[in-house]
Order: structure tokens, then C-alpha cells, then sequence
């Protein structure tokens, strides 16, 4: 059971981490074309849009990077309360969860940017 319960808590890390960096390349990407498109834009209104942007694609990679090394202390914590305790404590698993809720919380907020991106991109054409 502890090790099961164990297995679980890594194999959800993994998933969370591997999301997270596919998520990293997906933004890092989408900074790219935006910094392609904003060779040719004048107007206030889309240059405004594009900073907003900008900034957006900065806050969310250094989210997913600080989420990321979180979710990793958080592993290795679990792993030596199992080797020296047998088991991972309840703080650890009130961690695991908290860290879960940041996790769907920032995937939420990158969809939201994306679909921003998509629509800024829309106005252009």
C-alpha cells in the first residue's frame, strides 16, 4: 500500500513535469512568432495587446520553471521520507496536493494566454 501510494505521488510528478516542459517549449514558441509578427505593428491599441503579451509569456515561463523545481524538492522529499520513514507523511501529502491545485491552476492559466495569443493573431490576419 505505502509503496503504491508512493508510486503514485512519483508517477504524478513525472506527468506534472513532463507537461510542464512540454508547456515551456509550447510558450517558448509562441514568444518566438510573436516577436516575429511585431516587426510590422504601429497601431497603440496592437502594440499595447503585444506587450501584454510579452509579458505574459515571460510570468507564465518563470511559473513553469518554479513550478517545476518545486515539484522536484517535493519528489526528493517523498523519496527520503520513504527510505528513512517508510512512508511519505501527511505533510508531504497536504504538499502533494497543494502542489496538484498549482499545477491545474497554472495549466488553466496558460490555456487562457494561448487562447489570447490565438486571438491577437486572429485580429492580424
Amino acid at each position: 500500500m505505502v509503496t503504491t501510494d508512493i508510486a503514485q505521488l512519483t508517477g504524478e510528478c513525472s506527468s506534472w513535469k513532463s507537461t510542464l516542459r512540454d508547456q515551456r517549449s509550447q510558450l517558448s514558441s509562441l514568444k518566438e512568432k510573436l516577436q516575429q509578427l511585431s516587426s510590422n505593428l504601429l497601431d497603440k491599441s496592437t502594440l499595447q495587446d503585444l506587450e501584454h503579451l510579452q509579458n505574459q509569456f515571460y510570468i507564465q515561463l518563470i511559473n513553469v520553471h518554479d513550478l517545476k523545481h518545486a515539484i522536484k524538492e517535493h519528489e526528493q522529499i517523498a523519496f527520503w521520507e520513504k527510505e528513512k520513514k517508510g512512508q511519505a507523511t501527511d505533510a508531504t501529502w497536504a504538499a502533494h496536493e497543494d502542489l496538484h491545485n498549482q499545477y491545474d491552476h497554472l495549466q488553466h492559466t496558460i490555456a487562457h494566454v494561448q487562447q489570447e495569443f490565438k486571438h491577437f493573431v486572429s485580429k492580424l490576419q
